[in-house]
């Protein structure tokens, strides 16, 4: 096994060589994507390497950009579509509800539609407005569409190969604040041998409470079970990674055995996957629960000036406090 210490936004960006290195097929698209390497550099050096032809700088053009990788993936292509940031692709939205969704439905299964939409999305880098939004309950409640997040180097690496190999629609979420963090990466593993994409994982065991999380949101988690067990409490975290469909397996083992459960995101919580999340817990492991099911998330408003993001994220004080609360009842 060959690995290599790399940030998450460096092992997206070998996933996207090998994507497009295994098949010709594969195109990369967006805006600044090719010579500048995009915004956050995830695609850097790429456009030098495979050309114009396949890494394409596109207009300032967001629907302009899914709907022309809709035409792409009809025509056999395997288009990757990046969205500079999330709050840019409330334009594609009509694009990616009404065609990339639909599509294969439309057309009685005759028509896939092979295209992944990657999404670097939520806040922790001060950015201004439009450019630190959590989109991502719009996308999972969309049928038609899978939604998945990675949270560290490895996932990030082998997530991207198998959403691209994927004949689905699927909307890569990137956490951007994530991108410069480091981790080990088996680079040379087989991608049949990869974590199942649209699978659950458990980040860290644990035995007195289970907390639920996905994307920029497991580091939180994490730490907060660190800091939880400096008062003997362990808790278990477990990252979603798959929001549409959701795999809650695990989660559902973790929380017969715990008997409390925290679900953590960034997005707001009115209608957050917190909430399907909480109920499909209650539902499965009601008779184990020992309190309810407690969400922390972000708030019901929209995302503040950068000056006052970490009043709205979620942080590790706000995790431990629902912890301590679900010991309460």
């Amino acid at each position: 096994m060959a690995t290599e210490t790399l940030t998450l936004g460096k092992a997206l960006n070998a996933g996207l060589r090998k994507a497009l290195e295994h098949d010709p097929k594969v195109v990369i698209m967006g805006e600044d994507v090719g010579k500048l390497g995009g915004v956050f550099r995830i695609t850097d050096g790429l456009q030098k390497d495979f050309g114009d032809q396949r890494v394409i700088d596109t207009p300032l053009a967001e629907s302009g950009i899914i709907g022309t990788a809709v035409g792409l993936a009809i025509r056999g292509f395997r288009p990757v579509c990046e969205i500079q940031f999330d709050g840019f692709v409330y334009p594609a939205y009509d694009q990616i509800v009404s065609q990339v969704a639909k599509m294969h439905y439309r057309s009685q299964g005759k028509v896939r539609i092979p295209m992944v939409i990657r999404i670097p999305y939520g806040g922790g880098i001060g950015a201004v407005e439009h450019h630190s939004e959590s989109p991502e309950a719009y996308f999972a409640h969309t049928a038609g569409l899978k939604v998945v997040t990675c949270a560290n180097p490895q996932d990030g690496y082998s997530m991207i190969q198998q959403a691209i190999a994927s004949d689905d629609p699927i909307v890569f979420l990137e956490p951007k604040r994530r991108y410069w963090e480091k981790g080990q990466v088996d680079v040379d593993a087989p991608l049949a041998e990869a974590y199942p994409l649209h699978a659950a994982r458990v980040a860290r065991p644990g035995t007195d409470a289970t907390v639920l999380a996905y994307g920029p949101m497991v580091r939180t988690a994490l730490d907060a079970a660190t800091a939880a067990a400096e008062d003997g409490r362990e808790l278990e975290v477990i990252d979603l990674r798959s929001l549409s469909p959701l795999d809650l397996t695990s989660a559902y083992e973790s929380v017969k055995r715990t008997g409390r459960c925290v679900v953590v995101h960034e997005a707001p919580g009115n209608l957050g996957l917190g909430a399907e999340i909480a109920a499909r817990v209650t539902e499965e492991c009601f008779y184990s629960l020992e309190s309810p099911v407690l969400r922390v998330t972000g708030f019901d408003t929209p995302y503040p000036a950068a000056r006052v993001e970490e009043e709205y994220l979620p942080d590790l004080d706000r995790v431990l406090d629902a912890v301590d609360r679900t010991f309460g009842w």
